[in-house]
């Protein structure tokens, strides 16, 4: 190793701004391969690993959702390309996100590796070096999902690379699941307290043996693991909160996590403006500008949910009001800040009526609150109403953060932890395994798990397919990052998309030579920098 790591990967990263990356990692002039070789040392070069999943998990959610049956365009449209799949290619707007930052990620995971062998052995070691590999496997997750097969690099670079070959995706799903298998057996069981956990691992590998069981490639009994491992990350354990309490701010360290990327009000103090997420920003109207400084939230209006989204739910199910903030009030955090038996004192902005209103329930609340804009969008309107007017749009309220700053543009205020892996997903997951494993009984006893916690009537064996389940993820999961991967892995993106985002055409899918715009493209600056003959395109976008 040379004593002077400069980390330049030429083909994956040198064409983004890295200087903040390099001085996360090394923090003064000690020379890299003595400082980690400390036990300080290390466990700061781990907490860096944790903490590059802030760059691209909260973040711009446009490789996440975008294009998909649940979200639509608001005021500020999202990038065309991801959002239309129209003039969709290696340099749209957006489509490098994942691959820059997940790559920033598996670079800071495989020194973490590496170091493991090098570093002061005391009794966390093995420990951390579980939690890099489960960061290194969730990276490389997000990439092969997204773009196909990747360049799979499992050391630190510490020169110039100028030419990499693509590797295929079956191998990059089985260095995934080899690097959560033995993640599995390195780092702690318990509870989720921040790091990683035996639950957190094997709830991902339940659903990379799903995700993989979907292809070609994929082995005999991929669904079958998935729902094994899937029981095995849920533990017995009953969904014992109630939805509010769930996404109650401030409760996100609650029993149902099981892995998320923390957040704090004290680690992003020292710049409140940037230093934390975006979640709360983008599923909603516009609100006001800074004339309502503390009084609303910034919702960028860049998407919002679709009207397909909204009737995916049914009167008295208890995620309806939990998921949309149905009523605005004067203030937008009164919501919060107000004891919610004080809430009908107050007085009503803005209401957004359920599709379940019969014209009594329009006309005894007009009555009620006559001050109040009153929007129904299952009269006459096409989708989700006039999205380039202040609250036009009803707003998901489940990632609101009452203790941000107001500030607009692409600002990170929100110190709220972003949940990625919780227990009414692993359930959801394993209802999926159990119906491709054939043991759909077992798996619609899983589902309507989740739907008893919902309050909602347990679905029937004859309605249970995949449509089902992903009806059922919509209602459970709306806005939480995941739907373009729901589509993908069940094969049901172009139809789904074309059917109920009205900015999508079947037509607008269909790429050079008659591939489907299914993967991304890879993005062009790194296909530029590459001197590899063997690094294609996707097929798509060639």
């Amino acid at each position: 190793m040379k004593k002077n790591l400069i980390y330049l990967f030429i083909v994956l990263f040198s064409f983004s701004a890295c200087e903040n990356f390099l001085e996360e990692e090394i923090k003064s002039n000690v020379v890299a391969e003595d400082y980690y070789a400390t036990s300080a040392g290390y466990q700061s070069l781990v907490h860096a690993t944790y903490s590059s999943l802030r760059e691209y998990l909260g973040q711009h959610p446009w490789l996440f959702i975008s294009g998909t049956d649940l979200y639509t365009e608001g005021r500020d449209p999202a990038p065309i390309g991801l959002s239309r799949y129209t003039n969709l290619n290696s340099n749209s707007e957006g489509v490098d996100f994942l691959y820059i930052n997940c790559y920033k990620s598996i670079q800071l995971a495989n020194n973490a590796v590496y170091y493991g062998d090098i570093t002061e052995q005391t009794a966390d070691v093995d420990r951390l070096v579980g939690e890099a590999k489960f960061i290194r496997a969730l990276s490389y997750f997000y990439l092969v999902q997204t773009y196909g097969g990747v360049s799979l690099i499992d050391m630190p670079v510490t020169e110039a690379i100028t030419k990499i070959d693509r590797n295929t995706e079956e191998e990059i799903y089985a260095f995934i699941i080899q690097d959560l298998e033995d993640a599995r057996n390195r780092v702690k069981n318990g509870a989720f307290e921040g790091m990683v956990t035996r639950r957190a691992v094997v709830d991902l590998l339940a659903k990379v043996h799903l995700t993989r069981g979907y292809q070609s490639y994929g082995a005999s009994d991929d669904f079958q693991k998935a729902a094994q491992y899937a029981d095995e990350a849920i533990e017995g354990q009953g969904l014992n909160l109630s939805f509010a309490e769930l996404w109650t701010p401030g409760n996100e360290m609650n029993e149902e996590v099981l892995f998320s990327v923390q957040f704090s009000q004290a680690s992003i103090s020292t710049n409140p403006s940037e230093l934390g997420n975006r979640m709360q920003n983008f599923f909603g109207p516009y609100l006001g500008g800074s004339e309502v400084a503390g009084d609303n939230p910034y919702k960028m209006a860049s998407t919002s949910p679709s009207l397909y989204a909204m009737e995916l739910f049914e009167e008295g199910d208890s995620r309806y009001e939990v998921t949309f903030m149905t009523k605005i009030y004067d203030r937008y955090y009164d919501f919060y800040d107000v004891d919610v038996a004080d809430h009908p004192t107050l007085d009503v902005s803005h209401f957004y009526a359920p599709k379940w209103f019969t014209p009594a329930d329009s006309t005894a609340f007009r009555a009620a609150h006559p001050e109040a804009f009153y929007h129904s969008f299952y009269d006459s309107n096409p989708d989700t109403g006039d999205s380039n007017l202040d609250f036009s749009t009803i707003s998901i309220k489940k990632f609101d953060d009452p203790k941000s700053l107001y500030a607009a543009g692409n600002s990170r205020t929100s110190s709220r932890d972003v949940i990625i892996s919780r227990l009414a997903e692993t359930y959801l997951i394993a209802a999926e395994a159990y119906l491709q494993a054939g043991q759909a009984q077992t798996g619609l006893d899983r589902l309507n798990t989740v739907r008893k916690r919902a309050g909602a009537v347990e679905a029937s064996l004859a309605e249970f397919d995949i449509n089902y389940i992903l009806d059922e993820r919509g209602r459970e999961l709306l806005g939480e990052y995941k739907r373009w991967f729901d589509l993908k892995r069940t094969g049901t993106l172009v139809k789904r998309a074309s059917q109920y985002n009205r900015l999508v055409e079947e037509s607008n899918f269909v790429g050079n030579g008659g591939e489907l715009k299914i993967l991304r493209p890879i993005p062009q600056a790194a296909l530029d920098l590459n001197q590899s003959d063997q690094f294609k395109q996707n097929p798509a976008y060639q």
